[in-house]
């Protein structure tokens, strides 16, 4: 999901109850985790246990719910956040299959650790990526093709079109292009999969309970692309890395201010 649009923090969207009965009543004694999250994992041990391979479907819905002994609801805010980690994939009409998780991070060690309703470990994960894109766009500055300057300037302009016409899924798609292109023009294997996998995991943080809305600091996030991909192309390493810190910054502040809204009203 992209950094501004439809900033909705996965905080609980059901009651307890829906927790409990996932987590069979040991929440209290490891704080709260919110029942689709739990469920999610229990997919994946599914998964494991029943050895399935990609391209393998999935039961249904109904029917994980009826193995898990939870609802519906809860099964389909846990297909959510497996979608959005590329271990599952819901295809209309056909079912839910399991996909290829390609993403180093992710697969090896931090798809257990990160949990999407917890601030400590949402704000860990914006100072990685503050770490890894600051380094990709500096690395971008000097190494960029001009190929590649064309495919971040292409991004950068289809997010100001979806920002203006209120085109959400084309500035959506556009921000994933846009800092895909970035991490790709660094010429650095691991910073592409760096970058791409901590998008995938923040991409949690909104995948529950998400509004199709741009937000309202879309605009910033459009100037803020436009300075990076202009520091890019003049090649001026420094300053991409400071506009890239700006950009992330800015978008973490719009978390934070979520995260108090959700929490406090």
């Amino acid at each position: 999901m992209d950094d501004t649009s439809a900033i909705e923090v996965a905080l609980p969207a059901q009651g307890p109850s829906a927790a409990s009965a996932a987590a069979n009543g040991s929440e209290e004694s490891r704080g709260y985790r919110p029942g689709y999250e739990i469920v999610a994992e229990r997919i994946l041990e599914y998964i494991a246990e029943e050895q399935l391979a990609v391209g393998d479907r999935l039961p249904t819905e109904i029917d994980l719910a009826q193995r898990l002994d939870t609802s519906r609801a809860v099964v389909r805010e846990a297909v959510k956040i497996l979608s959005a980690l590329g271990r599952v994939r819901a295809h209309k009409g056909r079912g839910l299959f399991v996909a290829d998780d390609e993403g180093m991070l992710v697969t090896s060690r931090w798809g257990g650790f990160f949990r999407p309703v917890d601030i400590d470990h949402v704000l860990m994960l914006f100072e990685f990526r503050r770490v890894q894109e600051m380094s990709a766009s500096s690395l971008a500055a000097t190494r960029a093709t001009p190929s590649e300057l064309r495919t971040i300037e292409v991004a950068t302009e289809q997010c100001r079109h979806g920002f203006v016409h209120g085109l959400v899924e084309v500035f959506n798609q556009a921000d994933e292009d846009f800092h895909a292109a970035v991490s790709a023009a660094s010429h650095n294997t691991f910073l592409v999969s760096a970058v791409r996998d901590a998008r995938r995991l923040q991409r949690q943080c909104s995948a529950i309970g998400i509004h199709d809305r741009l937000g309202e600091n879309t605009g910033a996030a459009v100037e803020e692309h436009e300075a990076i991909f202009r520091a890019i192309r003049d090649g001026r390493p420094e300053e991409a890395a400071k506009a890239t810190a700006a950009h992330l910054d800015r978008t973490l502040e719009d978390y934070r201010r979520e995260i108090q809204r959700r929490l406090f009203g």
